[in-house]
């Protein structure tokens, strides 16, 4: 068991701020122990609302979270239909709780298509704990960072017709002011359960020097301990940018 003072000592002695979850797993664990795939996810609802108290004991000030991406459309409707179900549930029950512990949530992606239902929860959500500070929490929820880009550019392409903007001042800062993230400092760990070595579609852009740490512990397994070790394993990292 990691030690939690050990903890917060490696969140401060390496400006640790910001940690970005792909919850992968939720299936698969919910598979291994013949339940349906729905209990596997509401586990997982469990292993969220852990990780978010770990961070604010920790004091990690930014967590983003893959909840939904754009490609998840792809499942069966039965499954879309009780994650849309699931996330609003959550909401409703949580919302209280990140008030109390002063807990700020944003959504990010692209909310289009989404259910008119679903994106006033999502901007209840955000409007109610908009003055929180202690933990900034990203739900990625219908994202996919190719078309967070593309989004982008094509604001920026707006912004050009317009003559707002020029086209040799468009730089690196602009791009990533116009990205859905923007206000949020690009996180400095990414961590992937379940196994899988890839980043599917998960802020390409801001994960450009991000540190990836990659564990077989399915999500729905993953609690304060595995965290803590994901954090120390960053701690031996050293980051060159490049250099």
């Amino acid at each position: 068991m990691v030690n939690t003072d050990d903890i917060i000592k490696i969140v401060k002695d390496t400006g640790l701020k910001h940690i970005a979850v792909i919850m992968d797993g939720n299936r698969r664990w919910a598979k291994e122990k013949n339940l349906p795939s729905a209990i596997g996810h509401k586990k997982g609802v469990d292993s969220l609302r852990a990780i978010t108290k770990s961070c604010l004991k920790f004091g990690i000030k930014y967590l983003t979270v893959y909840a939904f991406s754009t490609e998840n459309w792809k499942r069966t409707t039965e499954e879309v239909n009780f994650l849309m179900e699931l996330l609003s549930a959550t909401i409703k029950s949580e919302i209280s709780s990140f008030i109390k512990n002063d807990i700020k949530l944003t959504f990010i992606g692209n909310r289009e298509n989404l259910n008119k239902e679903i994106i006033k929860i999502l901007e209840y959500g955000e409007k109610v704990t908009d003055k929180c500070s202690s933990l900034n929490l990203q739900i990625a929820f219908n994202y996919g960072s190719r078309q967070e880009i593309t989004d982008a550019v094509k604001r920026i392409c707006t912004e050009v017709q317009k003559g707002k903007i020029q086209i040799e001042n468009i730089t690196e800062t602009e791009i990533s002011n116009n990205l859905y993230t923007k206000n949020i400092p690009n996180p400095d760990l990414l961590i992937r359960t379940g196994g899988e070595k890839r980043i599917s579609n998960y802020l390409l852009w801001q994960c450009a020097y991000t540190e990836i740490y990659i564990t077989e512990t399915f999500w729905p397994d993953f609690d304060e301990n595995s965290f803590s070790m994901a954090i120390e394993d960053f701690n031996k990292r050293q980051r060159r940018y490049g250099k």
